[in-house]
Formats: C-alpha cells, structure tokens, sequence
C-alpha cells in the first residue's frame, strides 16, 4: 500500500476501536479521506480527489465519490468525535487538574460560520464539539448551548472546567449556564453593559473609569446575573481587559483569560496556516459540518503523532522535570 493508504488503514482501525458500531463504509470513507487530508493540507477537491487512493477510477469518480461521503447524513459528527473528545478530556482532568475549555465562532467561508468549543493542550487547542451555521453574524446562545452540553456530556466524574470566551461570550445566559453545571468562567466583556451593585445602576465602563477596577459578585445586565469582574489595561492594548469571573477578582486570575488564545492557533491550522478551509466551495452546512470532522480528526492524529514523537524523543534538555512556578495559574 501507499502512503495514504497505510495511514487510512491505521485510522480506519482507531476508528474502529473508539466506535465499534459504526458503519463499515463511513468509518473507511472518512479514514481514507482523513489521511488524504493530511497529505494534500487542503479542502480542495479536486485536489483531495487527484491524490486519492482509488486509482481504478476518473478524477471526477474520485470527486464525486469525496461529494458523496461528505453528504452523507448517516455519519453523525457529535458522535465520530465523541470518543475522542471523551479521551483527551479524560486526560486532562487526570490528578484533579482543571480542564481549560475555550470557546469561539470563526468564519468557514463566506456564507457560514462555524462556533467551536475545543480543549487547551499546550499553547495550542484541540476540538471538542462545534456548530457550523449559515450566517454573517455571531452565532447565538442557543447553538453555544448545544455545543456546550455536548462537550459537558463527556466530561469525567467530578472534572473542573475553566471556560474562557472573547466578548461575545460574556452573556448572562452564558455565565448563568456555566454557574448551573458548576463550571467557572473567564469572559471577556463589551464595556457597556449595564451593572447593579449596592442598589445603583451603572456600565462598566464607567466603573473602569472611575477606577473601579475589582468588582465582587455584582448583578449583570437586566437579567442581574451575579458575577465578579476584573479589568486591567496592559500598556499597548488598545483596549482594556473586562473580565467575568467565576472567583474572587484579581489581576492575576483576569490574566488566565490570556488561556484562549490557544484557540486562535487551532482556527489557523484548520485555515490559513493548515488545510485553507476558508477556501472551501462547499455551499451545504451538512457538507462543512462532515468537512470539519475530516479535518478535525486530521488535527487530533497530528497532535497525537507529535506528542509520541516528543515523548519518545526527548531532547537532553527536555529529559529534566520542570518545576511549577509559585506564580502559575491554577487553570494553567
């Protein structure tokens, strides 16, 4: 066999292991475009189809039959995911260590936008569960909550999640879901929302203003969900930090909203720096939704690769155990 073939064949078998009750053809349909994926680094078909393992056949068999996997609602993508998402969460939480979820919307291309909840591992991020939706805006509360419940379903017992989220996320229908399953927050906030505290009502801009800088378990917006907000601003910002929390605020805890940029890095090996799905044709939101369990999968058997090679080849310098500092954020 081929180079991609090989590496289809060991997906195709993982696949098997995680989810036994899938469907022989899905589970070989995706494997092998998986492993064409991490070949050709792009969502291109007609470049996925040139170099596809199917030799017996036209570029446009080839083509369609890439347009027929990814049509195909029968492979269902919470579920595909599901086994890995469960492992790596499992893993993170292992010790009594707080998960770092990370939540952001990032546009697929110029008709959809996809809403992702994915799990900090390192200074990167590896996907849990998301929602691609045909829309130019945000994508509201009721699609978050669908990937969150879906990311919460799998957690282990007893896990402590830590959510960060940029200002689109600092909703009280947010902070209200995440105090209801016991997760804690790091929200950033837009600076005129409305706050409520010892009977007066104000903005946070104004509070910021006024060097009101730590506020404890305030009421938020007129739904008056309780709170602590923390706001600093760092010299060649443009803007200052508002930051939602779920513990008593300091500066230090506002600085672990800094933890979400480890998302950032993930959205750009999905597009410009990894496989372009910005570029993507596809006009079907089924079609993308299948296109980023493709590409996902992609991402968690190249993370799963590097670490097994830094593990097993460890540099001199890498083989002395590091020392927590004093300073390190809990949620670090």
């Amino acid at each position: 066999m081929g180079g991609i073939a090989t590496v289809a064949a060991a997906i195709s078998a993982d696949l098997l292991r995680r989810f036994p009750r899938q469907n022989k053809k899905q589970r070989e349909g995706l494997a092998l475009l998986v492993a064409t994926a991490l070949q050709v680094r792009s969502v291109n078909l007609n470049e996925l189809a040139a170099s596809l393992p199917r030799a017996a056949e036209r570029l446009d068999m080839r083509y369609q039959w890439i347009s027929r996997v990814l049509g195909n609602d029968l492979i269902e993508v919470d579920a595909v995911m599901a086994p890995f998402a469960r492992e790596v969460l499992a893993r993170s939480a292992a010790g009594g260590r707080t998960i770092v979820a990370m939540m952001d919307q990032s546009k697929v291309n110029e008709a959809h936008q996809m809403l992702m909840v994915s799990l900090r591992l390192g200074e990167r991020a590896l996907p849990l569960c998301w929602r691609v939706k045909k829309t130019q805006g945000a994508i509201g509360f009721a699609e978050q909550r669908q990937a969150l419940e879906g990311v919460s379903a799998l957690l282990p017992k007893g896990a402590q999640v830590m959510l960060m989220g940029d200002r689109f996320y600092g909703s009280p229908a947010l902070i209200a879901w995440c105090r209801e399953k016991g997760w804690g927050w790091r929200l950033r906030c837009k600076q005129d929302l409305l706050v409520f505290d010892k009977g007066g009502e104000t903005t946070l801009a104004e509070c910021f203003a006024r060097g009101e800088h730590m506020l404890s378990d305030i009421e938020l917006t007129e739904k008056r969900v309780r709170t602590s907000i923390a706001m600093l601003h760092e010299e060649g910002h443009a803007e200052p930090w508002i930051i939602a929390m779920s513990d008593a605020p300091t500066a230090w805890r506002a600085h672990d909203y800094g933890l979400r940029w480890g998302i950032e890095a993930m959205f750009s090996d999905y597009k410009t720096r990894g496989f372009h799905l910005e570029d993507s044709q596809i006009e079907r939101t089924g079609r993308l939704d299948r296109l980023v369990l493709v590409l996902s999968l992609a991402l968690y058997w190249a993370v799963s690769t590097g670490m097994w090679d830094a593990a097993e080849n460890k540099s001199p310098a890498e083989k002395k155990p590091r020392t927590r500092g004093s300073k390190t954020s809990p949620a670090a």
